[in-house]
């Protein structure tokens, strides 16, 4: 699909970001339109004559969360492709964020051209012409591949907890545990923490 063809919606309640945002995505070609509050958009996003969307929303906001947002437009069979940004240290929120309907996460601080991508990608599910994605089957004959070990570290990954809390709990060293992931990410042939996160969800072994 083109960019002009849908609007990016960009939720965000503070100003210096969306205005950010919303100059990178239109010097990127997107038609872009900014909300300073999920409240706001949601009303929107729920009346008639809405349109073809994507929605970029952060996750912490003082009015409502972009998971609350993400499980209002669902409740209201509003959802439309969402990638959410997260800071450091909201693993667990992107998680449930995924888990309500979102396709991607990103962490700040992310270069450009990682958000655009991720657009992009999300634009190819408003046709219902998705990318393909990782058969779950596929991802649970890499996942068997894992020792039990790389499984627990696995979990432990997904749920958000840092190296030093995964150490401490497996009783191993924040160096082992480093090794650990980067053979999970090898085996699962994931390229970033987010691409696992979906694997994870996709296959249900996010709390295997």
């Amino acid at each position: 699909m083109q960019s002009g063809d849908y609007v990016v919606h960009i939720v965000d309640d503070e100003e210096p970001v969306r205005k950010s945002l919303a100059f990178l995505l239109v010097m990127a070609g997107f038609a872009v339109r900014a909300h300073d509050s999920a409240t706001g958009f949601l009303e929107l996003a729920t009346a008639p004559g809405f349109g073809r969307a994507c929605l970029v929303t952060d996750l912490r906001m003082p009015d409502m969360t972009g998971v609350e947002l993400l499980e209002k437009l669902r409740a209201a069979g509003a959802m439309m492709p969402a990638v959410v940004i997260t800071g450091h240290g909201d693993v667990p929120m992107a998680v449930a964020a995924m888990k309500a309907g979102a396709l991607d996460f990103i962490e700040k601080p992310f270069q450009e051209d990682v958000l655009i991508e991720a657009i992009r990608r999300a634009a190819g599910h408003i046709c219902e012409a998705p990318e393909k994605a990782d058969d779950a089957a596929d991802i649970r004959a890499r996942h068997s591949q894992l020792t039990e070990r790389e499984r627990q570290v696995l979990s432990a990954v997904v749920a958000g907890m840092p190296n030093k809390t995964i150490a401490f709990d497996l009783d191993i060293s924040p160096r082992t545990v480093e090794v650990h992931r980067a053979n999970v990410m090898a085996k699962m042939q994931a390229r970033s923490l987010p691409e696992l996160v979906r694997m994870a969800l996709a296959a249900d072994l996010a709390d295997a």
